[in-house]
């Protein structure tokens, strides 16, 4: 059996890191490792150390002998995606797309306290290179 990636694709807030606790695969969440590296869900400067990571933890899961690993991250820009399905080639990819609309994501960043989420979703609106069928250009 082929080892599986499941890459999820979504604006923040959108149900992607709920729907990834659910599958019983194992998850590497890069903000959980922001968290627990620094505290913050996000500092540019730590990036450099954030990803490489992903990858070695996602790596280490597949060896340890799991089938199906989730990463579990926002993915909304095809280069980026490109970027982490190129790091395992011979693998299945699977993209898990949550098409929640802006405005609900914003809604719940809201409701959860999370206002410095509102300028990060919308420049990801702006990255996104799947169909948005939230858009009203694309009904």
């Amino acid at each position: 059996m082929a080892k599986k990636l499941i890459l999820t694709v979504g604006l923040p807030r959108s149900g992607k890191s709920t729907w990834a606790r659910y599958t019983n695969h194992p998850i590497v969440n890069p903000d959980a490792i922001r968290l627990a590296m620094h505290g913050l869900r996000f500092q540019a400067v730590a990036e450099q150390w954030v990803w490489p990571m992903v990858f070695t933890m996602a790596s280490a899961l597949f060896l340890a002998g799991h089938e199906t690993v989730v990463v579990d991250a926002t993915n909304v820009s095809a280069r980026r995606r490109n970027e982490r399905i190129n790091k395992f080639p011979g693998y299945e990819i699977e993209l898990k797309v949550f098409d929640t609309s802006p405005e609900e994501c914003k809604k719940r960043a809201i409701l959860t306290g999370q206002e410095d989420l509102l300028p990060v979703i919308d420049r990801m609106v702006k990255d996104w290179d799947l169909p948005k069928p939230w858009a009203t250009e694309d009904r």
